[in-house]
C-alpha cells in the first residue's frame, strides 16, 4: 500500500508487536498524524501519492544520509556505496581538512562529497569510539531522591549541600563507589510546580531550587543581615514542618525563599576572580543559555506555557522576543546568574565524590523528553514534533497504555543538523558526572508517538538513527570519562540490548523481575544475571523492598483504587511471589535463621547479598530501604490521591530521618556491613582491587 511504504520511508510504523508471536496494526490516522508532524502531507490519497514520489526521487537522487557514523576511526559503509571518482573534503572540528575518511580524530566533522555526475552533499560525520568506557571494576552505589534527603541544613528539601556531604560520607566511611539520583532538570513554575523530575522545563539546564544558599560565597557579604536572618528562620520552620511535624515537602514554599535569598545575594558585587568565571561560563553556554534564561524571565511576566504568550513572542528568534530580552536584561541576568551557581554547586558535589575515592561519583539521570509549555520547547522549536506526546503502547501491564505528556523530538531534524541539541545536551550533563542515566533508553531507537487528545491506543512508533544516537553518546561519554546506564525495564525491541551491550552501554536489572523467561518462569540464579548492568532492588517507581516484602504495596494500590483484580487474589500473588524469591535464598543460603524468625531486617540484606552474588559491574542500594522505609516516592497511575516526589527518605515507622540520623543508623551500618563483606569477598575471588583510589 503507498501509505505503508511512504509510512516506512519516513521511519513510521504501521504495526507493532507487543509481545513474541503477536501484531498489532497502527491505525491509518496515527500513521497520518505522525507524518504530519514530520512534514509530511499524506491526508489524501492523492497527497500520498505526491508525498511518495517525492520521497522515492529524493532517496535516489541523495548521495548521502544528513548524518553519516564512522566507528573507531574505520571509513564508514555509507562512503563505500559512493560512486567511483567521488571527491571527498572533510573539515574537522579542529579546523583540519582531509581528502579521505579514516584514521579522524573523534568529532562531529563537515563532510563535503562531490560525485562525477556534479551531485554534491555536505553532511555531518560523526566519528565516535567503538565502545563507552568500561566500569573502573565492580562497585556498589547509593540511590536516592536527592529532594528527599533533608539535613538540618537543609531548607525544606534536600539540596546540593547535601548531596556533597553524602559523597564525601558514602565514599570515605561506606567505601560506596557511587551516588545516583533523580533527573536536576530544570522545572517549569506553576501554581503549584509540577513536582515530577521527569517533565521538566529544560533537561540541559540544572533546578536552582536544588542550591544551597550558604555555600554561595557572596551570601556571606549580603548587606541586609535582618532580612536574610528572617529568611533563614523561615527555612528552618520549614524544615521542621518536614522533618518534626509529618509535611510533605513543599517545593514551591522552598523556592519562594531561595529566590528571595538569591534576590538579596544578588546584590553583592561578584570579586574579580568569580566574576571572570562568571563570564567563562555565560560565552561557553552561548545561544542556549540566552534562550533559556530568556524563557524564564518571560515566564515571569507572561505565565510558564509559551504557547499563550503573545504571538511575537512564541518565536524565539523574532524581533519581539529580541526587544523583550532587551527590557528584561536585568531578570535574565539574574536567571543566568542562577545557573551558573548551581552547575558551580553541581561540580563541588562531584569533586567531593572523587574526592572520596568513589571510581565513578554522581550518576546523574536524563529524563526521557520535555515539558511541552517549557524552556527547551520554546528555544527549539524546529526540532519537535507538533502536536505529539510521547508515551508507550497497550501491554500486558497496562491494557490502556501510557501518554507522558512529553513532546518528541523529529529525528529528521536530528540528523539534519548533526544532532545538534542532543551533543549539547550530553556534553552539559556529562560536565558534573560520573556516569549517565538514561530514562526508557529504547528512546535512542524509537518511540511511541500519540497524537495529542487521542488515547495512547491511537498512536505508533517512530524510529530514530540508533547507530548515530548512539554515537554521538559514545563520543561525548568518552570525552567525559563518564559510563552510561540505559534504563531497559519493561517491552524491549528484539536486538536492542545487544546493540546497547556491544556499544558499551550498561542496562538496568531489578531483581524481582529478574526471572528465567524462557524456561521455567521461577528466579534467574546469580550466575545467570548478565555482567553489564546495574543491579538493584527496587526504583522510584517501584514499592521499596520492605513494603514488597510485607504486602504493604498491595494494600497501598487496594486503598487507592489502583488494583486489576481482587484484593484478596493480589494479596496472594504478591506473597506467592515474595516466598518464592525468600525460599531461594534461604536455599542459596543467603537468608539467615527460618520461617517466623527471621526478621524483615534480615530479608532484605539477603536481597542484597543476591545482587552481591550476581556478575552485575554496579549494584545499587535505594537508600530508603537501608532503613525500613515503606512508602514509594512515586505510585505510577496516581496524580493527587498519593503524595508522588514530596516524602522525605523515613523509617520502618514512616518517621522522617535526616541525613545526619542516616549516617548514625544501626540498621543502615548493618546493611551496609553484609555488603561490605560480600563485595570484598568477591573482589578478592577476583584478584580485582574495586578499582577506586584507596580511602582515606
Amino acid at each position: 500500500m503507498p501509505l505503508s511504504r511512504l509510512a516506512a520511508l519516513h521511519g513510521v510504523a504501521t504495526s507493532y508487536s507487543p509481545s513474541p508471536g503477536r501484531t498489532v496494526p497502527a491505525t491509518d490516522t496515527a500513521v497520518v498524524a505522525a507524518l504530519a508532524a514530520l512534514g509530511v502531507d499524506a491526508s489524501t490519497p492523492d497527497a500520498v501519492r505526491a508525498a511518495l514520489a517525492a520521497r522515492e526521487a529524493e532517496t535516489q537522487d541523495r548521495l548521502l544520509p544528513p548524518t553519516v557514523v564512522c566507528w573507531g576511526g574505520r571509513p564508514p559503509d555509507a562512503l563505500s556505496a559512493l560512486p567511483e571518482g567521488t571527491r571527498l573534503r572533510i573539515t574537522t572540528e579542529q579546523g583540519e581538512t582531509r581528502a579521505e575518511a579514516g584514521q579522524l580524530p573523534p568529532g562531529v566533522h563537515a563532510l563535503h562529497a562531490t560525485a562525477p555526475d556534479g551531485r554534491t552533499a555536505d553532511v555531518h560525520l560523526v566519528v565516535a569510539p567503538d565502545r563507552l568506557p568500561t566500569p573502573p571494576g565492580r562497585s556498589y552505589g547509593l540511590l536516592v531522591q536527592l529532594y528527599s534527603l533533608l539535613s538540618r541544613r537543609s531548607w525544606g528539601m534536600g539540596d546540593l549541600g547535601d548531596l556533597a556531604e553524602l559523597t564525601a560520607w558514602a565514599g570515605r566511611a561506606l567505601g560506596a563507589g557511587f551516588i545516583q539520583v533523580n533527573p536536576l532538570h530544570a522545572a517549569v513554575p506553576g501554581t503549584p510546580t509540577d513536582p515530577s523530575p521527569y517533565r521538566p522545563s529544560s533537561r540541559r539546564f540544572p533546578d536552582p531550587v536544588h542550591l544551597r544558599i550558604e555555600d554561595i560565597p557572596e551570601f556571606a557579604y549580603v548587606d541586609d543581615r535582618d532580612r536574610l536572618r528572617a529568611l533563614l528562620e523561615r527555612a528552618e520552620r520549614l524544615r521542621a514542618s518536614v522533618l518534626d511535624k509529618d509535611a510533605l515537602i513543599d517545593r514551591d514554599a522552598v523556592w519562594e525563599l531561595k529566590r528571595e535569598a538569591l534576590e538579596l545575594i544578588r546584590e553583592v558585587p561578584l570579586g574579580p576572580g568569580r566574576r571572570a568565571a562568571y563570564a567563562d561560563f555565560l560565552a561557553e553556554e552561548g545561544e542556549a543559555l540566552e534562550d533559556h534564561v530568556t524563557w524564564c524571565a518571560l515566564a515571569e511576566v507572561h505565565g510558564p506555557e509559551w504557547q499563550r504568550w503573545p504571538v511575537g513572542l512564541r518565536d524565539p528568534r523574532s524581533p519581539q522576543t529580541a526587544r523583550a530580552r532587551r527590557e528584561l536584561m536585568d531578570r535574565v541576568d539574574f536567571h543566568s546568574r542562577l545557573a551558573w551557581l548551581t552547575d558551580s554547586q553541581l561540580a563541588t558535589a562531584q569533586r567531593s565524590a572523587r574526592d572520596a575515592g568513589m571510581p565513578v561519583g554522581l550518576v546523574h539521570d536524563l529524563a526521557v523528553g520535555v515539558h511541552p509549555g517549557g524552556a527547551d520547547a520554546w528555544a527549539q522549536q524546529e526540532y519537535y514534533a507538533a502536536g505529539m506526546s510521547v508515551g508507550a503502547p497497550p501491554d500486558a501491564f497496562n491494557a490502556r497504555g501510557q501518554d507522558w505528556g512529553l513532546p518528541p523530538w523529529r529525528p529528521d531534524r536530528l540528523a539534519a543538523s548533526g544532532y545538534a541539541p542532543y551533543r549539547h545536551l550530553l556534553r552539559a550533563l556529562f560536565r558534573y558526572t560520573g556516569a549517565l542515566r538514561i530514562d526508557h533508553v529504547m528512546g535512542l531507537f524509537r518511540l511511541w508517538w500519540i497524537p495529542q487528545g487521542q488515547p495512547p491506543t491511537e498512536g505508533t512508533y517512530v524510529r530514530y538513527d540508533a547507530e548515530a544516537m548512539l554515537a554521538v553518546l559514545t563520543l561525548e561519554a568518552s570525552r567525559a570519562g563518564a559510563l552510561v546506564i540505559g534504563e531497559d525495564l519493561g517491552t524491549v525491541e528484539p536486538g536492542v540490548r545487544e546493540t546497547l551491550q556491544e556499544r558499551g552501554v550498561l542496562g538496568t536489572s531489578v531483581l524481582w523481575f529478574e526471572r528465567d523467561w524462557e524456561g521455567d518462569g521461577r528466579p534467574l540464579p546469580p550466575e545467570r544475571w548478565r555482567a553489564d548492568c546495574l543491579a538493584t532492588a527496587t526504583t522510584h517507581d517501584l514499592p521499596p523492598t520492605a513494603s514488597r516484602l510485607t504486602g504493604d504495596h498491595v494494600e497501598l494500590r487496594g486503598r487507592l483504587g489502583l488494583l486489576t483484580g481482587a484484593l484478596a487474589d493480589e494479596r496472594a500473588a504478591a506473597s506467592a511471589e515474595t516466598g518464592e524469591w525468600l525460599a531461594f535464598f534461604a536455599r542459596l543460603g543467603l537468608l539467615r535463621g527460618s520461617g517466623s524468625a527471621v526478621s524483615e531486617e534480615a530479608e532484605i540484606q539477603a536481597v542484597h547479598r543476591f545482587l552481591l552474588r550476581t556478575p552485575a559491574r554496579m549494584v545499587g542500594i535505594w537508600l530508603p530501604d537501608a532503613v525500613g522505609d515503606r512508602r514509594p516516592q512515586n505510585l505510577p497511575g496516581t496524580w493527587d490521591q498519593y503524595p508522588n516526589w514530596r516524602l522525605p527518605v523515613a523509617d520502618a515507622a514512616g518517621r522522617p530521618m535526616t541525613l545526619e540520623e542516616l549516617a548514625a543508623s544501626p540498621r543502615l551500618h548493618a546493611l551496609l556491613d553484609v555488603v561490605r563483606a560480600r563485595a570484598g569477598d568477591v573482589r578478592a575471588r577476583a584478584g580485582e582491587d574495586g578499582g577506586g583510589r584507596p580511602r582515606r
